[in-house]
């Protein structure tokens, strides 16, 4: 552990002279003593995580308050030492840290739970007031996948899903290109183990010949740098297997079709070198057409910065050369965590407040998201998607998520251009509000004070959520009194074509249910946002019908009314259906397909108007939620299955299941054997690997379908089988 600890500390002095090694030392000796007996999957003692996480800060170059914290990150979760004993021992700045990644604990990926949004709104409250957090939070995940082939299989594609789902693109979006890298790799590793070893193996067997060549240009290079009198360093980079795998999955190549598996970089000293090395490597190589970019004119959001070329290399190879300054190399590395003033022990603030604008962007919008499911998209459009760069046409640059529309580049500009805008033109011609903008498009917006405002239709357009927050901000503000009559008239249309009375909308206690829980304050604001198309409001409106069935259901008590009234008695006969009419022989019977009632289910008959008697399920929907008037209860009439039914009747169960290969295999051997017809089948998966599978098939009674039923349940992965209406 001295050992250990000693090559942590000359790590930090190496970084940084003048730093304060009391703290690290103390924080270190805390944490060996609170972890004591305490040992990880893998049998290790459980202090060497938060020595591996400190280790990668320190060779981040971060200041000692990040590493102290990274030494003490476990020790309030996982022991019983309290915030604000830190404070008192390692003071405020340690301990906000500390407990900024505490307080993240786990991120899940891609789910519907409450839980998930309240965990990335406190990572990005947490990043507002220090993105060191992150930084730590971001090594710490780190470390836990370079170890995590001690883990169960389950758990070790469940980081790795979430590492990128969430935690790669966040790197990628500080600008860590390294830490985004290794991450990526290592989740491959877990997530598919068998394409991450192919590419290993094949790029391992042309090693030697791809060393060969990139040595010879680096020779060239050197040697032309040299009588340019240009201060260099020329190095060979390979790319990463997670690139390699995306290029080949979504280009659908192999890998001998992929020629840039390996970059040129040259690192120089100044602005004016990097153009100079440009010029030389010109008149060396041909360029590509359309393969060059100028980050240094134009740095990407993530701060990144480098001039980017593809060209011709000797045999008519094509690689790419990167060329960028030392101070650009090591943004390009670490990202934020380049941008510490280590002798201060603090962040610059000359630039890093804008360059973190984005998380504020995102707080402010994030007030107006409830729904898990808006939030994670949210993320996914304006965190981690590509960028497009157009110019204003001052020339300035703006940065936007591909895809962006002229309605998305006015509300970066202002909110007052966005409201006020009449049209656009791109490159001088005039272009619709949907058009995609594309990199080096010099958009100018035209406006009027005579425009009303954003309408509706703007939400379908509009591409990011700054865009859409503004104009949902407007339609609110603006046409508040005709959004509600038009949301209430909604409202009443919806609920009367689910055949549940208006009067539900006066249900104090079913509204208060559900206000708090979909994010408004009274009934107007769930009307208002109804009126002008926000999904909250809808959802709640789903919610709210259920409810209503629910209670409808609890008070609908259909009563055997007596034929005579409108039917004239004969002998009860079957009919080819199966189906008993009481009172009726030889009328037209028809099974109804909303509930798709067979042999054994309880039953009740409904006569229509020229289209004979409908059977229901006793329990159908449409039965016990309607509001039948008095007139239409006499319609009611008893019916009963044969004692001999000859016909099969369709049914449709639903199943659920674990995604797996031969899944769809089972289930149809399944129906095979019990000589059960397959009608239909359906088959979808959802994003947290699971399998829906929907299958119609010709059963004789329930007796035959709790069979089917059963068999299907004990088929690997089955979750759960429902019979489901039609």
């Amino acid at each position: 552990m001295d050992h250990a600890l000693d090559k942590l500390l000359s790590k930090i002095k190496s970084q940084n002279p003048n730093s304060d090694l009391d703290p690290v030392k103390k924080a270190f000796a805390l944490a060996n003593a609170k972890h004591e007996g305490q040992f990880r999957v893998s049998g290790e003692p459980f202090i060497m995580h938060p020595l591996a996480v400190a280790n990668i800060l320190a060779d981040m170059g971060l200041d000692t308050h990040s590493i102290t914290a990274a030494l003490l990150h476990d020790v309030v979760e996982d022991t019983d030492t309290s915030e604000d004993d830190i404070a008192r021992e390692f003071g405020d700045t340690v301990a906000l840290l500390v407990s900024g990644v505490t307080k993240l604990g786990k991120i899940p990926y891609t789910s519907n739970e409450d839980q998930q949004i309240e965990n990335l709104r406190k990572m990005f409250l947490a990043m507002a007031k220090d993105v060191r957090v992150i930084v730590i939070k971001l090594a710490d995940r780190l470390h836990n996948l370079r170890t995590l082939g001690s883990m169960p299989e389950e758990k070790q594609r469940s980081k790795a899903r979430e590492t990128l789902e969430v935690f790669a693109p966040l790197a990628h979006r500080l600008g860590m290109s390294k830490v985004k890298m290794e991450l990526e790799d290592l989740s491959l590793k877990y997530i598919d183990p068998i394409g991450y070893y192919e590419i290993v193996d094949k790029i391992s067997q042309k090693q030697s010949e791809r060393e060969e060549y990139i040595s010879g240009i680096i020779s060239l290079l050197q040697s032309k740098l040299e009588r340019l009198d240009i201060e260099s360093h020329v190095e060979g980079r390979a790319k990463h297997f997670y690139s390699i795998y995306r290029k080949m999955f979504m280009q659908n190549k192999t890998i001998d079709e992929i020629y840039d598996l390996f970059a040129v970089r040259v690192i120089v000293n100044t602005d004016a070198d990097c153009y100079a090395v440009l010029g030389m490597v010109h008149e060396l190589f041909k360029p590509i057409p359309g393969r060059f970019k100028d980050y240094i004119a134009m740095p990407k959001p993530n701060m990144y910065q480098s001039l980017h070329s593809t060209v011709i290399g000797p045999n008519g190879v094509p690689f790419e050369i990167q060329i960028r300054t030392w101070s650009m190399h090591h943004t390009a590395e670490n990202g934020i965590a380049a941008h510490w003033k280590y002798k201060e022990g603090k962040i610059g603030k000359t630039d890093i407040d804008s360059k973190l604008e984005w998380i504020k962007q995102l707080l402010d919008i994030q007030k107006d998201l409830t729904n898990a499911e808006d939030f994670m998209q949210t993320l996914k459009i304006d965190m981690f998607s590509d960028e497009v760069f157009v110019f204003t046409p001052k020339g300035d640059v703006v940065s936007l998520p591909a895809g962006a529309t002229p309605i998305d580049f006015a509300y970066a500009i202002h909110s007052a251009v966005g409201n006020k805008m009449q049209g656009a033109k791109v490159n001088g011609k005039i272009v619709t509000l949907d058009y995609n903008l594309q990199n080096g498009d010099i958009v100018e917006i035209h406006t009027s004070n005579s425009v009303h405002g954003p309408n509706l239709d703007w939400l379908k357009i509009a591409k990011t959520s700054q865009a859409r927050n503004k104009i949902n901000q407007w339609l609110k503000k603006e046409n508040r009194t005709e959004n509600i009559a038009k949301g209430k008239e909604y409202f009443e249309k919806e609920l009367k074509k689910s055949l549940i009375p208006v009067s539900y909308m006066n249900s104090e206690e079913f509204f208060n249910k559900l206000l708090t829980k979909f994010g408004f304050c009274q009934i107007d604001d769930v009307y208002a946002t109804l009126g002008y198309g926000g999904s909250n409001a809808t959802r709640l409106l789903t919610k709210f019908k259920e409810l209503c069935k629910i209670d409808m259901a609890s008070k609908v008590d259909i009563k055997d009314i007596a034929p005579e009234q409108f039917l004239v008695k004969t002998t009860s006969k079957a009919n080819n259906s199966g189906v008993i009419v009481e009172g009726i022989d030889n009328c037209l019977v028809r099974i109804s397909h909303c509930c798709n009632p067979v042999p054994g289910d309880k039953i009740i008959g409904y006569v229509t108007r020229g289209r004979g008697v409908a059977v229901h399920r006793r329990d159908c929907i449409n039965i016990t939620n309607a509001n039948f008037s008095p007139e239409e209860q006499l319609r009611f009439i008893k019916v009963y299955w044969a004692d001999e039914v000859e016909s099969n009747f369709q049914a449709l169960l639903c199943i659920t299941a674990t995604d797996r290969h031969s899944l769809l295999v089972d289930i149809t051997t399944i129906t095979a054997e019990l000589k059960i017809p397959l009608k239909g089948l359906n088959a979808r998966t959802t994003k947290n690997n699971l399998a829906i599978v929907e299958i119609s098939i010709e059963i004789k009674n329930t007796e035959h379908l709790d069979t089917a039923i059963k068999k299907l349940k004990n088929v690997s992965g089955v979750i759960s089988v429902v019979r489901r209406r039609q």
